[in-house]
């Protein structure tokens, strides 16, 4: 009997409402409801509560456990990709070029750039211009791809019609022109013409486009050698870092003086900044550090240490991307910025990333600088970073830091659980020594439990009786004892060991979990050890127990099985 029909019988047990004939003064009747019949409902719903909780809490913790070894697997081939990818995108760094291009569908191969500054031309506005159709096929041709054409036409603009409305920014179309055709010769053009606009139309709307267009075409002639571009990026990238710099001589040709500082800007017609916006390299400051990438680390190195010490609000997207273009450089000095970065930086995740990219830089002074960071930190989300990072790091000495900081008292229990688990995910030989050296000192249930999930990882026979110690030892927690009997169920343990348990163990309690674990297992004698418990034992309530496991189980024995007992008289 459902409980909703049941209920419904209650209900219409409730007599109906007096005739209004009725005097005022009848003494009403009660009704005492007989709703006993309503406990072994509660109970049996309790019960299956119980065991969805019981099968989904093991369940859970076997998930979360392979989402944390997926993401011990594939971080570091995730940071090798975005290092790539980063580094693509400095190499391509010249503008047009700078785009991805993936297949077009009918059109061989269709850029995905993304640059900041204009790629497309307005549409013509002064018809009565004298060079009005002159702009038009410029536009047109450079829409079309006819690149050389697009910067003769935007050149003849300026040339013969100086006064025109089209003059100023024809200029800045004649260099985008030219930048798209993939030769040193057109891109030194290129910035020959933007250094023309900038003396002859300083007013011009494409200006501040201008300015963008030619760091991104030197970052690609520096990319080529070119040592006067270098020279120019190198400046460039100094005035990101807050300093102003000396002139700076590249070998072999006349020292540069270095422009001032650029501030950083809002994107156009994307309203203000916002302070975690980092997504957008729509300014010279972010292009020229894109360009240090492929600079070597002694000339790149210094400038990135100058922007990571800067702490102005306009930093923030420069000092997030530093991060990495350090860990790309080494150097004597890499370690050591990356570790004041995560130490000191105020924004949280260039305190993060400064440990990610340090577990991957490759050197041994990296461990005592992830276990300095974890001793020292007060950042909780840092100190996770610097777990999962010594966890990433092959070698004796960041392994003691795990263990070391599982022993620490007075950090909270979820770090300790954290440095525990990759301790059991780990290659040390003699790590499951140590855990079972450690459950005997922690008096916390929730890491003692952690150490049992640890324990279970290895499919070494000592670890399995070990667990059912813990299993069998009565001065242990009954939800301790459980769970270690449950991790036993879960491992290779043989079959008919693990069933002769059953009536070795005193606890009715434990047999309880003994025919949950015995119900979790894919083997056929599991379902016989079922059968059998629920044929012969004497407890009715372990019976009930097996039977109800059993009717969840799909071994099509089952049902025959509950239909001959249903036959007994």
């Amino acid at each position: 009997m459902s409980i909703a029909r049941c209920l419904v019988l209650a209900l219409s047990a409730w007599p109906a409402a007096a005739p209004a004939q009725v005097a005022a003064t009848t003494v009403p009747r009660l009704w005492r409801l007989d709703l006993q019949w309503i406990a072994p409902l509660i109970a049996e719903a309790d019960a299956r509560a119980q065991v969805a909780i019981a099968q989904a809490g093991p369940a859970m913790a076997r998930a979360q456990a392979d989402v944390m070894r997926a993401h011990a697997q594939i971080a570091p081939a995730m940071a090798r990709a975005q290092a790539d990818m980063i580094r693509a995108q400095a190499a391509l760094a010249g503008g047009p070029w700078a785009g991805a291009f993936v297949r077009g569908e009918g059109h061989g191969f269709a850029s995905t750039e993304s640059e900041g500054y204009d790629r497309t031309p307005p549409l013509p506005w002064a018809q009565q211009d004298p060079a009005d159709q002159i702009y038009r096929d410029a536009r047109l041709a450079l829409n079309r791809g006819r690149y050389a054409r697009a910067a003769d036409l935007f050149a003849q603009i300026y040339a013969k019609h100086p006064r025109s409305s089209y003059a100023g920014d024809a200029y800045y179309w004649q260099a985008y022109a030219l930048s798209k055709r993939d030769s040193d010769e057109s891109l030194k053009r290129a910035i020959e013409v933007l250094r023309l606009q900038k003396s002859r139309a300083p007013n011009a709307s494409t200006r501040r486009d201008a300015d963008e267009l030619m760091t991104r075409i030197e970052g690609r002639l520096a990319m080529g050698g070119d040592a006067v571009a270098a020279a120019q990026i190198s400046a460039k990238a100094i005035a990101a870092a807050g300093t102003p710099p000396p002139a700076i001589a590249a070998p072999g040709v006349p020292a540069i003086a270095a422009p001032p500082a650029v501030a950083s800007t809002a994107p156009r017609g994307r309203g203000p900044r916002s302070r975690d916006a980092c997504d957008d390299d729509d300014n010279m400051q972010m292009a020229a550090l894109n360009a240090l990438l492929n600079m070597d680390a002694d000339r790149a190195v210094p400038i990135l240490k100058k922007v990571l010490a800067r702490r102005d609000e306009g930093s923030l997207c420069l000092r997030r991307k530093a991060v990495f273009m350090v860990s790309q450089h080494e150097s004597r000095e890499t370690e050591q910025i990356l570790l004041d970065a995560a130490r000191s930086d105020p924004d949280q995740e260039v305190r993060s990333q400064s440990v990610f990219w340090l577990s991957q830089v490759n050197s041994p002074r990296v461990v005592p600088a992830l276990d300095s960071i974890l001793r020292s930190a007060s950042d909780p989300v840092l100190q996770d970073k610097a777990i999962f990072a010594l966890s990433q790091q092959n070698s004796s000495q960041a392994r003691q830091a795990l263990r070391d900081f599982a022993l620490r008292s007075g950090v909270s229990d979820d770090l300790r659980e954290k440095a525990i688990f990759w301790i059991g995910q780990g290659n040390d030989p003699d790590r499951f020594e140590f855990l079972k050296s450690l459950y005997g000192q922690m008096k916390s249930a929730a890491l003692r439990d952690k150490i049992l999930f640890a324990m279970s990882q290895n499919d070494a026979r000592e670890s399995r009786q070990w667990l059912l110690q813990v299993a069998g030892d009565e001065r242990e927690t009954i939800d301790l004892r459980k769970k270690a009997l449950f991790w036993v169920g879960q491992s290779n343990y043989p079959g008919p060991e693990l069933y002769a348990l059953y009536e070795k163990m005193p606890s009715k309690e434990m047999k309880e979990q003994l025919i949950f674990v015995f119900s979790q297992r894919n083997d056929r004698a599991a379902v016989d050890k079922l059968f059998e418990i629920a044929r012969s034992d004497t407890d009715r309530e372990l019976r009930k127990k097996a039977l109800f496991w059993l009717s969840q189980s799909n071994d099509p024995r089952v049902p025959e099985f509950l239909a001959r007992i249903l036959e007994k008289p």
